[in-house]
């Protein structure tokens, strides 16, 4: 049986600069029902920095991944950077690019996404992949920076995107050990929610919902029956019961979010989520890896103590991850 694969550490990089959700660029712009949907998401501010970009906090993110796991560079078996939303140049390479910016020669390099706020299952996906495959490879980056796409960082009707870094080291042994993942996905629904850019200045870019009834209705009803048959069937296969998980973390898109979430599965939300969501906004695939840190810094998982982690994207996308709580001895798949 190939080994389990465990994380090692997780590091999150948010900018200083704090930027109130009733200041957002273009909030004026927005219609009374809009801007009334905005104030209720249940997001205060967010981390703004225009001096950086979504590579400068893959990169500072990565490198405190590293301190943490008091790993160099070079001791990197693979490093799999989760694709910004916007590349900054067309035709170049930007998992290269922090390949030779951390000093990783011998890591082997690609990047992965496509997934939206989804796009961490596919880089965890292959990381385990990759550690049960090669036996003398160890130690696997998944790194990604969070930038909106648009200056002005509301998504009609559905979030407030922030700036964000995030990262996490991946290997056999480590203090949470990762039991298994699922993930779904349909094609119906991959163009819902678009940004035409093609000679289009900056300044103008919108992320547009094509159908917001479909948003708000079909792929609700359909995110319900997929997450609770996810949900069952990760329990099932590991011969657990929800009363066998001691938390429950969601991706941060809006208070809202979170209750359906709740009804739909019959479980409770971390408090963390909201805590994360009120202060950072949306940051992508990288919300269940900051919510995820935040909950071991408080304490919230003992030792031998599980917690599911929910992500959803409306291209559309859901996936589920579940952890446990461990002292890094090396264990197997169930």
């Amino acid at each position: 049986m190939p080994p389990l694969t465990a994380v090692k550490a997780v590091a999150c990089h948010q900018p200083d600069q704090v930027l109130p959700v009733a200041e957002l660029p273009g909030l004026a712009e927005l219609t009374e029902g809009e801007r009334e949907t905005c104030a209720r998401l249940g997001i205060d501010e967010v981390r703004a920095d225009a001096s950086l970009t979504a590579f400068d906090l893959a990169l500072r993110a990565a490198r405190q991944a590293l301190a943490e796991a008091r790993l160099t560079a070079a001791e990197l078996g693979a490093l799999v950077l989760i694709d910004a939303r916007v590349p900054e140049t067309l035709m170049t390479s930007a998992a290269t690019r922090l390949q030779a910016a951390l000093g990783a020669e011998r890591a082997l390099t690609f990047s992965v996404g496509g997934l939206g706020c989804v796009s961490l299952t596919p880089a965890l996906l292959t990381a385990r992949g990759l550690l049960a495959a090669d036996g003398d490879l160890d130690n696997v980056l998944v790194v990604h920076g969070s930038k909106p796409p648009t200056p002005l960082r509301y998504r009609h009707p559905v979030t407030v995107s922030g700036d964000g870094g995030a990262a996490a080291v991946l290997g056999r042994r480590g203090p949470v050990r990762v039991l298994d993942i699922v993930q779904e996905t349909n094609g119906d629904h991959w163009d819902l929610f678009r940004v035409d850019y093609r000679d289009r200045p900056t300044a103008r870019w919108r992320e547009e919902c094509r159908d917001i009834p479909q948003y708000s209705f079909r792929l609700a009803v359909e995110s319900r029956i997929r997450l609770r048959e996810l949900y069952e069937r990760l329990l099932t296969r590991n011969h657990l019961t929800a009363e066998d998980i001691s938390c429950h973390l969601s991706h941060n898109l809006s208070e809202g979010t979170f209750r359906f979430t709740e009804e739909a599965l019959g479980v409770k939300i971390s408090p963390t989520c909201s805590d994360n969501l009120r202060r950072y906004g949306h940051l992508g695939p990288n919300d269940v890896l900051l919510n995820l840190r935040t909950e071991l810094d408080r304490g919230g998982l003992a030792e031998g103590q599980r917690a599911v982690l929910l992500s959803a994207s409306p291209v559309a996308a859901w996936s589920l991850l579940l952890v446990e709580a461990g002292d890094g001895a090396a264990t197997h798949y169930l």
